[in-house]
């Protein structure tokens, strides 16, 4: 036991310090945050406060509160995008599998499983390294244009960025188990870094856009993730605003910014988005076992 465990520190260890030496993949697995970045300071951040300017038309609300609110937008989106395409540019079980490493490990003592653990647990780690430097860059942020966040809205923050990841490293892992090519590897990479800010509601809100297209994202996983940073993001300065703005011009800015988000007609609380972030995760770890199993059984005919 103690051997594994010995094995799998130093595996997680080499496979964390081979992604941050790799420049290359590091700058790629942060190109959505970066044109997320890019596009507030340039447009979203007027386009935001333009909206929420209409729809508080009737009440006087301080500049200051809208924007720590477009600021909470930035960094709930910010962080919806990054726990996964960081995760599915940070993988070194594919650069291993190209480069035949992973053949020279099949000749150790190491155990398959505590290989593919290795792979697993180095990618949530570095994910969550990423993460929470955005994170700690978010909270100097918001300090600094307004910070309403409390004590718990942090933990609750914590907590999804931890489930985020590993949804996400699950995930990659189980389609890393099928990859041995460098093209297929930067064509996910790539297809997840410009498609997954759309989809999850990063750069248009989820609520503004059509009917189908709710209806779509609201059997996505991803989905939930999003929604939870936005509530835990945005909750404490729309009680702020509440103390100025009647409650349903408070609602109707919550729907428009997702911070309200409803499973067709049934409105969806914290607990029940986490029950089913972890519900999802649980079902992707049993999905892994399998491949695992599976892909080590024909492998090893």
């Amino acid at each position: 036991m103690n051997k594994d465990l010995t094995s799998l520190y130093y595996l997680s260890k080499r496979n964390v310090i081979l992604y941050f030496k790799d420049k290359m993949t590091f700058f790629v697995s942060l190109i959505t945050p970066m044109i997320l970045l890019i596009l507030f300071v340039t447009f979203l951040n007027d386009t935001y406060k333009n909206s929420i300017n209409n729809i508080f038309s009737s009440v006087s609300i301080d500049n200051k509160l809208i924007d720590a609110f477009t600021g909470g937008w930035l960094f709930s989106s910010v962080l919806s995008t990054s726990t996964l395409t960081v995760t599915f540019c940070s993988g070194i079980m594919v650069i291993d599998k190209i480069n035949n490493v992973d053949i020279d490990f099949k000749i150790t003592p190491v155990k398959p499983f505590i290989l593919k653990l290795s792979y697993v647990l180095s990618n949530l780690i570095s994910t969550l390294i990423i993460a929470f430097i955005l994170l700690i860059i978010g909270m100097i942020y918001l300090a600094f244009i307004g910070f309403y966040l409390s004590a718990i809205d942090i933990l609750l923050i914590i907590i999804n960025i931890i489930l985020s990841s590993l949804f996400a490293t699950l995930l990659a892992n189980i389609i890393w188990t099928f990859t041995r090519s460098s093209g297929v590897t930067s064509g996910i990479c790539t297809l997840v870094s410009a498609l997954y800010g759309f989809i999850c509601g990063a750069y248009i809100p989820i609520n503004s856009m059509g009917k189908p297209f709710q209806y779509i994202t609201s059997f996505l996983p991803g989905t939930y993730s999003t929604i939870i940073f936005r509530k835990t993001f945005l909750n404490g300065v729309l009680d702020k605003m509440g103390e100025t703005a009647p409650s349903i011009t408070i609602d109707e800015v919550a729907k428009a910014f997702d911070v309200k988000f409803c499973f067709f007609d049934f409105e969806l609380n914290l607990q029940i988005l986490f029950i089913l972030s972890i519900s999802f995760i649980a079902i992707l770890f049993i999905i892994l076992l399998i491949v695992s199993l599976l892909r080590d059984k024909k492998e090893n005919k």
